[in-house]
């Protein structure tokens, strides 16, 4: 048994490749800062972009789990994860995509006749 038990802490392909992309990105900003280019700052802001575009397609295509109980069998970093297609409970990522998981109910508006709709008023009083 792990230190976490069955709880699998999301170490994925897609979290490792993002976190080292994210921190190459870093980097170069901080090399930019240090040299005071701003061309190299952009760039380096640019990869950090990336780190986070990088990490969502491979999270879509399978490479990334959410994070929680799993298997041990699913558990190793290399696992794919079969479930992404549908999308995942609870996960921007996989919303914004516009995959399911488990949506939130559409509640309806009630129906309200008309005649309730708008209560008739008194008529307001004229100055003079």
């Amino acid at each position: 048994m792990s230190m976490h038990g069955d709880h699998d802490m999301g170490h994925t392909v897609a979290g490792w490749t993002g976190t080292c992309t994210a921190v190459l990105g870093s980097v170069v900003m901080g090399v930019g800062l240090a040299a005071g280019s701003t061309v190299v700052q952009v760039a380096g802001a640019a990869v950090v972009v990336l780190a986070a575009l990088v990490t969502w397609f491979l999270h879509l295509t399978g490479w990334g789990k959410p994070s929680g109980p799993r298997p041990v069998a699913e558990q190793p970093w290399r696992a794919r994860d079969t479930a992404a297609r549908g999308g995942h409970p609870d996960c921007l990522g996989c919303r914004l995509a516009g995959r399911g998981g488990a949506a939130a109910p559409v509640v309806a508006p009630a129906v309200v006749p008309a005649a309730a709709a708008a209560p008739e008023r008194a008529p307001a009083p004229q100055r003079s």
